[in-house]
């Protein structure tokens, strides 16, 4: 059997077909892209998403051309049922398996013990970086908070299973992903003290509170300081030339459709 066709979304677009990689037209990557994305569509919101600066009828007339011009491929990549357009079911979309690892995480689902946890999927590329259009704006941010929030679940998962060292690894990833998000943080601190050290554990409560403290002007939660076994000092806005640089290098002394008919067909 031929390997099934692959849709490549994070970093560069590539489209795959039996192992070799096909050049498309700009607007045929585009319709690929937000079908691997929705998997359904109507026509009418495809073609208003990709072609929104012109009339109803010119955008339809687009999107025909668009799917005349789609490689044939078996199985087909597009398939049409009434007024819905679908990707193939065989097409293997890398977004969608990050989403489905992502909230395997998310929803408490904690890596066997004996593998590796999933941190090159979750700290990958973005989603088709360099494209500006909205309906990519929205799927890149939506797919990055749902990157942030599976790190630092998966933080915590590693902590519980007694993997510190692998539990820093995620809470870090998402600190450079996100160096104000407090969450991330408390993922980092509570590996520190999954191994016992209690000074690193404050050192870093107290670098995070100096960068909230120049950066919001805000302090840390309560619930973040009480997960320490002493208590912390005040944040010495005085010394607030340790900012981006801790977050990003944990040093605290740098700067821091539904629709569907019953007839199928297959492009």
């Amino acid at each position: 059997m031929s390997a099934p066709p692959v849709l490549r979304l994070l970093g560069q677009f590539r489209l795959e077909l039996g192992t070799e990689p096909v050049e498309l037209c700009r607007n045929g990557q585009r319709l690929l892209a937000l079908l691997g994305l929705r998997r359904r569509a109507c026509r009418t919101v495809l073609a208003g998403t990709l072609w929104p600066e012109v009339t109803e009828g010119h955008a339809r007339g687009s999107l025909r051309t668009t799917l005349w011009k789609l490689p044939r491929s078996e199985p087909p990549l597009v398939g049409c049922c009434g007024d819905v357009l679908l990707a193939a079911p065989a097409l293997r979309v890398d977004v969608q398996a990050l989403t489905r690892t992502a909230l395997g995480v998310v929803e408490g689902c904690d890596p066997p013990p004996d593998l590796r946890p999933p941190l090159d999927l979750l700290t990958g590329e973005d989603l088709l970086p360099g494209w500006d259009e909205d309906w990519v704006l929205m799927e890149r941010e939506r797919l990055r908070q749902l990157r942030l929030h599976a790190l630092d679940a998966l933080a915590e998962a590693l902590v519980r299973q007694g993997r510190p060292a692998l539990a820093m690894e995620a809470a870090w990833a998402s600190v450079r992903a996100e160096p104000l998000r407090e969450s991330a943080h408390r993922a980092v601190v509570a590996a520190h003290l999954a191994e016992g050290n209690i000074g690193e554990a404050v050192r870093h409560y107290e670098g995070f509170s100096r960068l909230l403290a120049e950066e919001l002007g805000v302090e840390p939660s309560l619930r973040f300081a009480r997960m320490l076994p002493v208590r912390p000092g005040k944040p010495d806005r005085k010394a607030a030339s340790c900012t981006r640089a801790f977050a990003t290098t944990g040093s605290a002394s740098m700067t821091r459709s539904k629709g569907a008919s019953t007839s199928c067909t297959w492009m």
